[in-house]
This record gives structure tokens, sequence and C-alpha cells, in this order.
């Protein structure tokens, strides 16, 4: 096969590649090939080959996947594959981008946990079946690969966007009644660049490889920040 792999950093270009097909062969076993044996200046992230930590997310064919549970045989259109870097992130070399400003968002929309009590205190239970506790639930297996952000419309048109990764977590720390900052949550995602700059496109939910949906958490942030600002207003 002839596989396309962007080489460089933003203004980088695609170099082509002869890769030997085999049976179960996934593209991150592609790009290690073309790392160990044709060239090795390639650069490009990856951990644990199992779909667990998600730092091998890539652009394949213009669709940003997780490319240890990307099997070629799924993607290969005529023999060919490219493969780029994610989309919407600072390339730093070849398929590596650099993850700060993804992570730099994740705080600004107040994504942590504001602490009710301390270490000392007893644990206080919490009923899993809660509508409060199964909203937070839901968006709870995020392991912020990117993937949503890469196929962001929004993000790509408003870099100041927060991004569905984001929001979809600062959704389940709001539904998380041990959270002692609401309100702190709500100003952080109701400002410029907020929940209410989505477009509801749906590409984040589409793409998401552990099958969540940032898009009805985003829906739920709008809804909570529309009723604060009229509670506000009284």
């Amino acid at each position: 096969m002839s596989v396309s792999v962007w080489r460089g950093g933003a203004t980088g270009s695609f170099q082509s590649y002869s890769v030997k097909v085999e049976d179960n062969q996934t593209v991150l076993d592609v790009v290690a090939w073309i790392q160990q044996y044709a060239d090795p200046t390639l650069s490009y992230r990856y951990a644990c080959r199992v779909g667990m930590c998600g730092s091998c997310a890539m652009m394949v064919n213009g669709t940003p996947r997780w490319t240890c549970r990307t099997h070629v045989n799924k993607v290969l259109v005529d023999g060919k594959m490219e493969i780029a870097p994610l989309r919407n992130l600072p390339v730093i070399k070849d398929l590596a981008t650099d993850m700060d400003p993804f992570f730099e968002k994740w705080v600004a929309a107040e994504g942590f946990h504001h602490p009710t009590q301390t270490r000392h205190d007893p644990i206080e239970p919490i009923s899993p079946t809660s509508e409060d506790r199964v909203e937070a639930n839901a968006g709870i297996e995020c392991i912020n690969c990117s993937v949503c952000y890469a196929a962001c419309d929004t993000v790509a048109g408003n870099p100041d966007y927060l991004g569905p990764a984001a929001l979809q977590r600062a959704w389940s720390v709001y539904n998380d009644s041990k959270d002692a900052n609401k309100l702190a949550i709500l100003d952080a995602v109701s400002g410029v660049g907020g929940c209410h700059n989505c477009h509801s496109q749906g590409s984040c939910t589409v793409h998401c490889p552990n099958e969540l949906n940032p898009m009805a958490a985003i829906a739920g942030l709008k809804r909570e920040t529309a009723r604060n600002f009229f509670k506000r207003r009284k």
C-alpha cells in the first residue's frame, strides 16, 4: 500500500511510503513500521496500544481516529492511505501535536473538582442511581484523547472556543453533588468561547471512540447557564 504521512511542522508536506499489507494490521502498526524500518526520523505519539490512553490519535484520511484501534482494511482506499497530525492543534513535528492548548481549555472550563470537604472528613455516600450521578457518569469515560476536539468545526473556526472535551468535563463536574462551586463552572462556560458558541453539528459525538455524547453535555450547560442568567436578573 502507499501511505502518505505528514512530515514537518505546520508548513510541512506529505511524504509517501510503500508498506506491506499484513493481516490484522492497525494504522499505528503502519506508523511504527515506517519509523522503525523506513525513516527513523518520523515523530509520533503513542503509549498503551490498546485504546486506553488515546495518545495515538491522528487524522486518518481526514478523520480523527485512535490509530491503535483502526484496522488498515477499514480505511485503505484503492491501496492508499493518508495519515496526518490531529486537526485544530499546533504541530510539533510530523504526527505529534502540542496538547497544551487542549488541556489549558480543560482548566479554563473549570473542569476540575472544587472540594466541599477535606481528606480528614468522612466520605459521604452518593447513590449511583441519583439523577445527578447518572448525568455525571455519562461523560466520565472521557480520556482526553482530543479526537472530538480535532473533529470540531467550531474549534477550527473559533480558536477561543473551549471545545467539546473541556465542556463535557465541566458538565460532569457540575453534576457532581460533592462539587462546591457550580457557579464558577457556569461562569467559565458561559463567557467568550463558552458553550453557546457550539453550533450543535454533532461531530464530537459522531467521532468519539468511547461513544460518549459531548453534544448532550454542551446542551445541558446551555440550559443551566441560561437558567442562571435569568435567576441573576431577578
